[in-house]
């Protein structure tokens, strides 16, 4: 190829240097095609340890990101035309080049209905799917909710259903964060298998187009190794798991989003503590079980309802989330809480959703603490969060 030619080649590498750069964690591979009248000679990129490896004419020779433009424009002027691909997670740059032109385009994931089998899922619900089966494959079957034959299992369709509502849940609050913070991190706290946080890095960098890293932290051992070789089959490298307890754990980095999903009891507070304790601009819990308030609270002008049990047991359900609220408000934080999924499939169907918004309000305190004496009870979440109050 001609001199023109390969400066502009040489441009538009200059640019896909510093996309690896930037977006080390998503760089898959680049394939170039070297062509010479009827034959053609293949390349591949790949990166390890923040190096590039070129295997090239039988050999295999480490680049350096600063000069992948430098390196295939120097193989580049022994032919007379040249194609590259470019991928990346949710993206592909494609460049063609010959003695007469040099053009690029780029080509994003298509997150359209691409199979059939979407199709028929929708008839369940008869909604549009934010996690779309065929653009969503790989992460649907990583996680067991899709089944070999690309249709959504049945004894998973109610999993399918409650993780899309998730997301359409978390939507605007997720484009607001991206939009505010570009690169955003989140942490799950007590994450098990990390299904949860799977769909959310799909979702976030696939189909919004965001970069995002995530963090899953969890007592077990044995689900971060599940979720490690799950992150692994993905290629999702863009995530780490951590074994700990979560009462414990201090981020290293800024927290743009804090989740939870059904974390039972006091452990839904060590969460939200957690995501208060570093900052989190923004947070998400679903809480399961919840049994302290239950165990402690009274209210003499309610004591003939409170003396069914049944009835006792809701309301210190609903105490528990409210408080949790309050506190959440006292703390800066706007709040919301709506049903996450049907109370026909479980009586926990409650989500939290809190944006940080601004600094302590001592009415709202005032407030919780005089609730707090009248029903005699002393909530963990106070206790964890007091040194922010």
């Amino acid at each position: 190829m001609n001199k023109q030619s390969i400066q502009k080649i040489g441009m538009f590498l200059v640019g896909l240097e510093q996309r690896i750069t930037e977006n080390s964690s998503f760089f898959k591979k680049i394939t170039i095609k070297f062509k010479s009248g009827t034959k053609q000679y293949e390349a591949t990129i790949t990166l390890q340890d923040n190096e590039l490896l070129l295997q090239y004419n039988g050999r295999i020779d480490k680049i350096e990101i600063s000069l992948l433009g430098v390196g295939i424009s120097k193989i580049a002027l022994q032919y007379e035309a040249m194609s590259l691909v470019y991928e990346e997670r949710g993206s592909t740059i494609f460049i063609d080049a010959d003695d007469k032109n040099v053009k690029m385009k780029t080509k994003d994931a298509e997150i359209a209905e691409t199979s059939k089998s979407q199709s028929e899922t929708s008839k369940i619900t008869n909604r549009d799917y934010y996690i779309k089966v065929g653009a969503a494959d790989d992460v649907l079957t990583a996680i067991g909710v899709l089944g070999e034959n690309g249709k959504i299992k049945n004894d998973m369709i109610r999993k399918y259903n409650q993780i899309d509502h998730y997301i359409e849940l978390v939507d605007e609050m997720l484009k607001s964060l991206c939009s505010k913070y570009g690169n955003i991190n989140v942490v799950d706290c007590g994450c098990g298998k990390s299904y949860l946080s799977f769909v959310l890095n799909y979702y976030i960098k696939e189909v919004l187009k965001k970069n995002c890293h995530f963090i899953g932290l969890d007592i077990s051992k044995t689900v971060i190794d599940a979720s490690r070789k799950i992150a692994e089959q993905l290629d999702y490298r863009n995530m780490a798991f951590k074994v700990t307890d979560i009462r414990n754990y201090t981020a290293d980095e800024d927290i743009h989003l804090a989740i939870s999903l059904h974390a039972c009891d006091t452990a839904t507070d060590e969460a939200i503590a957690l995501a208060v304790k570093n900052n989190a601009k923004a947070i998400v819990m679903v809480p399961c079980c919840q049994k302290e308030i239950l165990s402690q609270y009274s209210f003499d002008m309610l004591r003939s309802i409170t003396k069914h049990g049944v009835l006792k047991a809701r309301l210190a359900d609903v105490l528990t989330d409210g408080i949790r609220l309050m506190i959440l408000e006292a703390l800066g934080y706007k709040v919301s809480i709506v049903e996450y999924v049907s109370p026909l499939e479980t009586p926990k169907n409650l989500m939290i959703r809190a944006e940080k918004i601004g600094g302590i309000n001592k009415n709202i305190i005032d407030e919780y603490k005089k609730l707090k004496q009248e029903l005699g009870i002393q909530p963990t979440l106070e206790k964890l969060v007091l040194p922010y109050m």
